[in-house]
């Protein structure tokens, strides 16, 4: 949550606003909360992912799904919309409407400025509540640098693939794809080495 609330409200009526809703807002225990906007990094890393993870599961039986795609975490009442994130097996969808969904596999998150320290503190948090995630994703906006954390035994969580430099390279270990940091980065600007 990285604006200031909206409003209280119960999850079916976030629901009907958010379907409504020119912008996306996430949802935390009756509270809605504004999303921020993406610069120009953010949306071409984003994009530069989607286009290296789409193309490897055209054929192993995971799919992935960018920003517009909702995920829901029944434990802790959580909203959000990931930058990108994968499932592997069939989706498990909270109702007809198609639009969120329960069982991510993996999650990845762009930072940005505003977001740095919720995408890595309370969000990281909040997302370990979901059984089916294994593995989740953070990478930089401002500066090289991606962080892979994975699941191990006993549901402990650990540090299991870094780079910080352009030359090199991550891990998403849940379906066997490295990703080099030169095309996570590539056309973007202004970027910290």
């Amino acid at each position: 949550m990285t604006a200031t609330a909206i409003k209280m409200c119960t999850e079916q009526e976030y629901l009907e606003l958010e379907r409504a809703a020119e912008y996306k807002s996430e949802y935390y225990r009756g509270e809605i909360f504004a999303m921020a906007r993406e610069g120009y990094n953010h949306s071409r890393i984003t994009e530069n992912l989607s286009g290296e993870v789409g193309g490897f599961l055209k054929e192993n039986g995971c799919q992935s799904f960018s920003r517009n795609m909702r995920v829901h975490i029944p434990e802790n009442t959580l909203y959000t919309y990931p930058d990108l994130l994968i499932v592997c097996g069939k989706p498990e969808l909270l109702d007809q409407q198609k639009d969120t969904l329960l069982n991510p596999s993996v999650t990845i998150e762009i930072l940005s400025p505003s977001t740095v320290g919720y995408d890595s503190g309370q969000k990281f948090h909040l997302y370990r509540s979901i059984p089916s995630l294994t593995e989740y994703v953070l990478i930089d906006s401002q500066k090289i640098g991606a962080d892979v954390h994975r699941k191990g035994e006993h549901g402990v969580w650990y540090l299991a693939s870094a780079a910080y430099e352009i030359e090199g390279s991550i891990e998403i270990g849940h379906i066997g794809l490295t990703l080099q940091m030169a095309d996570i980065y590539a056309q973007t600007e202004g970027i910290l080495k």
